[in-house]
């Protein structure tokens, strides 16, 4: 223990306090959250035109890509929903006049559209009219049938499929937005070390921010699009793979009420 310390002086202290004075500055200045400094929202609006310019383009990028997935969430969150409640009656062998009152109740789901155009395309064929006495098709008019319920479920596939371009877009190209933001948030900190000749903080800084602030924001546009879109290309597939199987099962249920009455 030093003399000081076993005397008590009271300058003691002080003195080891000042002399651990400009080592506590060189660790603070190693952490820059600990001093105040600009905020996010400072550099942004201190930032060039160009860097402007990207990050509106990508704020408006995210806030459509939000947009679209929220409304796209609801939209195959139903239609899985109402999917179920129909191939639950249909396979429990409720009749094809019972599921077309009960299909008003399933707006969303694309295999009961499917159903319903098949439906009208029977009825319009005379097997479920009821002035047709419930005859049945021959094979031409089964294949007539079969063939409408394929554009039909084409037709529901790119309704799905609909806005997610736009989230695919917006996930491949989002980061270079970015990145062309990145790349001239540099060159702009060159710039500014070859006007002022020197290479201090305060020159090349805030070109540096900006570059860092495009890179993020590149990212927080494209990551969500990106898990979105994939989330919902596999929402598609399972729903077509749905109607699939209802054009095969809905064929056969004629193609049985064929043999049976021939």
């Amino acid at each position: 223990m030093l003399a000081s310390e076993r005397s008590g002086w009271p300058g003691a202290a002080t003195r080891r306090i000042g002399a651990c004075g400009p080592w506590r500055g060189n660790v603070l200045s190693a952490f820059p959250l600990a001093q105040a400094g600009p905020s996010v929202l400072d550099l942004v609006l201190d930032a060039g035109i160009v860097a402007k310019f990207v990050l509106l383009l990508l704020l408006l990028a995210s806030i459509a890509s939000w947009g679209i997935i929220v409304a796209r969430a609801r939209v195959f969150r139903a239609a899985a929903r109402e999917t179920r409640a129909f191939l639950g009656r249909f396979h429990g062998g409720a009749r094809l006049a019972e599921l077309r009152d009960l299909a008003e109740k399933w707006p969303h789901s694309p295999v009961v559209a499917l159903f319903k155009a098949a439906f009208h395309e029977v009825s319009q064929l005379s097997l479920e009219s009821p002035q047709s006495g419930g005859r049945a098709l021959d094979e031409e008019a089964i294949a007539d049938v079969e063939r409408m319920i394929a554009r039909t479920a084409a037709a529901n596939t790119r309704d799905m499929e609909r806005s997610l371009t736009f989230l695919a877009t917006t996930a491949s190209t989002a980061p270079f937005v970015g990145l062309f933001g990145t790349v001239w948030g540099i060159m702009s900190s060159f710039q500014n070390i070859g006007m002022t000749g020197a290479a201090s903080l305060e020159t090349y800084a805030p070109g540096i921010a900006e570059a860092l602030i495009a890179t993020a924001a590149g990212l927080v546009a494209a990551v969500p699009a990106a898990v979105a879109y994939n989330y919902f290309l596999r929402q598609v597939r399972v729903l077509s793979i749905e109607m699939e199987e209802f054009q095969y099962d809905f064929t056969h249920l004629l193609e049985k009420r064929r043999r049976r009455v021939g």
